[in-house]
């Protein structure tokens, strides 16, 4: 998987954070594309100091700084290439046997770390900028020239893991293919083909604007978090401007969408949504969403590929009230070639929509008789960071109010669903699990040292001591993870969801340069930043949540399972260990009691309608993911265009079906007032391609908070009422 910036917003602060196409109108004269030339960017300011002491803090802050040799620089020149050109689209194959030629491993990190010499990053950049600028000077004219769409040649949308072309002639074979393809996306769009060749020419255009606006401190940021990655994907540099946007949004204090976003490829992708902001309200978007371009209300879509972060993040924000659209594909479209229009209204975070809520389901028994049981859905792990924050909101304090009301309701159950929970303070995590388990260790923290910090409840009050399923997904990190892993260990909770949670088990720490380098904290000097990091979680019973996260005792199908988005999607990811378990006096629910809700989960995974229609979606889904090319036949596409209707009409129609049944109806609870209806998207167009829906989750028509159809959810009250059923009794016990 290539580098990617998009670390440059997910970061964690130690001891606080867990977790860590339409074109523009704009157009520019052919003649002037033609004209364009390379520029040459130089290293400036204080960019050598900072190289210097990145690469220092590194080898004697970072929790795997041994594992990192000289010898690893081999990787710096390759990760750069995928950086700029992670398609594998513009640069050479021979490029990457020059640099690397001329930049060999360890006399490369002798050069930077003792020289701070930035030229190989220039020079590299500067071959991508003249590859670039070539190669829209080629597509414009050649943009003029006949295509052939009754041809059966094909073209490799993921290039991601392909060789560059080898030479010029090969990659004038690569663009032909891949102009034809653009071209055929709006075609299938019924324009005209002279039309289709004004957008797509336009999209270059914009390209070659976006690469004007790179700068030298862009160059040295993607240079220096090319070797920021040789520890670990969380690991990274902010330029002084980066710098800067993080801290903006560390404080949530600009109007916006409520989403952090990063680039990868050249494309911007949402990395994270925020609870309560409006990309969360909106249930429109999801991690791993692909933003192609950006329009301001009613005005024209402005591409975003090969744009500066940056400028995308300042085109999102915006006044308050105001609407952005946004041209998304989907990350789990079963055609890379879906794509989505979403309408949001700007609006600062609503920290009261992020908090906790709950809602009371009745659920079948074995009888049929319908039941009451609990659900409480917890968006992060929110709460005071400092003992004066006295008048700020506690995931805990919310939590424990919730199970009150519920149980006023008469539930006879709970479950805490923690699926697009990626964490957040570490304190209530470990007071959050203290509700459910009288006193006991709830995480142990290691740094490179190999010293442990255990954090335990103290408190032995326990809010609820009934039946409790925990429901996870890829989604669920960091402290998701510890607090399901810890009441795993504990006995206390049946997990349930997908094949395993995110993964994240490791803790960063944002270091300014200007702290480290004292010519960079001289007043006027603008410095950037380090993100490492330091330390690894373990659960309880010693098991690290790094890499493995927690593995569920009842897994659910889901899409999840087969996209790149677990901890061990990433390159350098630091390894699953575990250390020796801390004293808790308790065991995991017993073999025979999970043996037998398997069984019955298993049962219904093979009989129910719902079940039946998420496995022929996630088949679906597995067959496009295997087809590594798309035709240039115009005909074959339109054929498969109208394949892919007819498939989304009867998934919907079928969800629909199963949505009539009255049981599972549910009645909402929250601890703070209900949250405003959510800002639906504009209708799209009848020829406009969308992706089905294979989720099953989220409801577009309803303003509740939870869908009336969500699988997943029904499968874990399920679960949780066998549970009941058994009668298990917690298996808990005062922790030693």
């Amino acid at each position: 998987m290539p580098l990617r910036r998009s670390l440059l917003l997910l970061t964690t602060l130690l001891g606080l954070l867990i977790s860590g196409a339409s074109l523009t109108a704009e157009t520019t004269p052919p003649a002037a594309v033609a004209g364009s030339t390379p520029r040459q960017l130089k290293p400036e300011g204080t960019l050598r100091l900072e190289l210097r002491g990145l690469i220092r803090l590194l080898e004697e802050v970072h929790f795997n700084r041994d594992q990192v040799t000289p010898a690893s620089y081999a990787e710096v020149v390759p990760n750069l290439f995928k950086a700029l050109d992670g398609q594998r689209l513009f640069l050479l194959a021979s490029d990457l046997t020059e640099f690397q030629s001329r930049h060999r491993a360890e006399s490369l990190y002798w050069n930077l770390a003792t020289l701070g010499r930035l030229e190989p990053a220039f020079e590299i950049y500067s071959r991508y900028e003249k590859r670039v600028r070539e190669r829209i000077q080629w597509i414009d004219t050649r943009l003029k020239g006949n295509f052939d769409f009754a041809a059966s040649d094909t073209y490799e949308l993921d290039r991601r893991e392909l060789p560059w072309p080898a030479d010029a002639d090969a990659a004038d074979a690569l663009w032909e293919a891949r102009l034809k393809f653009e071209l055929l996306q709006e075609l299938l769009n019924d324009k005209p083909l002279d039309e289709a060749r004004s957008k797509v020419a336009k999209r270059y255009e914009r390209l070659l604007r976006n690469l004007d606006d790179f700068e030298a401190d862009d160059v040295a940021e993607v240079f220096l978090g090319a070797i920021a990655s040789l520890y670990d994907p969380h690991s990274t540099y902010f330029s002084p401007d980066t710098y800067d946007d993080f801290s903006i949004n560390m404080r949530l204090q600009l109007f916006g969408i409520g989403a952090l976003l990063g680039v990868e490829d050249d494309v911007c992708v949402l990395k994270e949504i925020i609870p309560g902001g409006p990309a969360d309200l909106s249930r429109s978007l999801k991690p791993n969403d692909k933003i192609l371009a950006v329009a301001q209300d009613q005005g024209e879509f402005v591409e975003v590929v090969g744009m500066k972060l940056r400028r995308i993040v300042q085109m999102i924000r915006g006044e308050k009230g105001t609407r952005v659209r946004l041209l998304v594909q989907p990350a789990d479209a079963a055609d890379a070639a879906v794509r989505r229009e979403i309408v949001l209204v700007r609006d600062l975070i609503n920290l009261d929509s992020a908090r906790a809520h709950g809602a009371v389901f009745q659920v079948p028994d074995a009888q049929g008789e319908l039941q009451p049981l609990g659900v409480i859905t917890l968006p992060t792990f929110y709460g005071r960071d400092s003992r004066d924050a006295k008048d700020q909101n506690s995931a805990t304090d919310d939590i424990r109010v919730l199970i009150k009301r519920l149980q006023e309701q008469g539930v006879k159950g709970l479950v805490l669903d923690l699926r697009r929970n990626g964490g957040g303070l570490l304190t209530e995590a470990v007071s959050l699990t203290g509700l459910f388990i009288p006193t006991g260790p709830v995480v142990q923290i290691k740094n490179y040292a190999g010293e442990v910090k255990i954090d335990e409840d103290q408190d032995p009050a326990v809010a609820y001591d009934g039946p409790l399923v925990v429901l996870t997904s890829r989604f669920s990190a960091s402290a998701s993870e510890i607090v399901a892993g810890a009441l795993q260990n504990y006995g206390r909770a049946v997990v349930v969801g997908d094949t395993s949670t995110h993964g994240k088990g490791s803790v960063q720490t944002v270091i300014e340069m200007g702290n480290v380098i004292p010519q960079l904290a001289r007043p006027g000097t603008k410095a950037g930043a380090t993100k490492v990091t330091v330390q690894k979680f373990y659960l309880p019973n010693g098991y690290s949540t790094q890499l493995k996260g927690v593995i569920p005792d009842i897994v659910i199908p889901s899409i999840d399972e087969f996209l790149p988005i677990g901890e061990q999607d990433l390159p350098h990811a630091l390894p699953w260990d575990e250390i020796s378990t801390s004293f808790y006096d308790a065991k995991p629910v017993s073999p025979a009691t999970l043996a037998s809700l398997r069984a019955r989960s298993a049962e219904r995974l093979a009989s129910l309608p719902e079940f039946e229609l998420l496995k022929k979606n996630i088949s679906r889904f597995q067959e496009r993911q295997a087809e590594k090319t798309v035709s240039l036949n115009l005909e074959t596409r339109r054929a498969g265009k109208l394949d892919d209707k007819a498939f989304r009409e009867s998934t919907l129609k079928a969800r629909k079906a199963l949505e009539e049944s009255s049981a599972y109806s549910f009645t909402e609870y929250f601890v703070a007032p209900p949250p405003p209806p959510r800002i639906k998207a504009d209708e799209p167009a009848e020829d406009s391609p969308d992706s089905a829906d294979l989720g099953l989750e989220d409801d577009p028509e309803e303003d509740a908070r939870y869908a009336r159809m969500d699988v997943y959810l029904r499968e874990s009250l399920r679960v949780l009422q066998d549970l009941r059923t058994l009668r298990v009794a917690p298996e808990v016990a005062a922790a030693r």
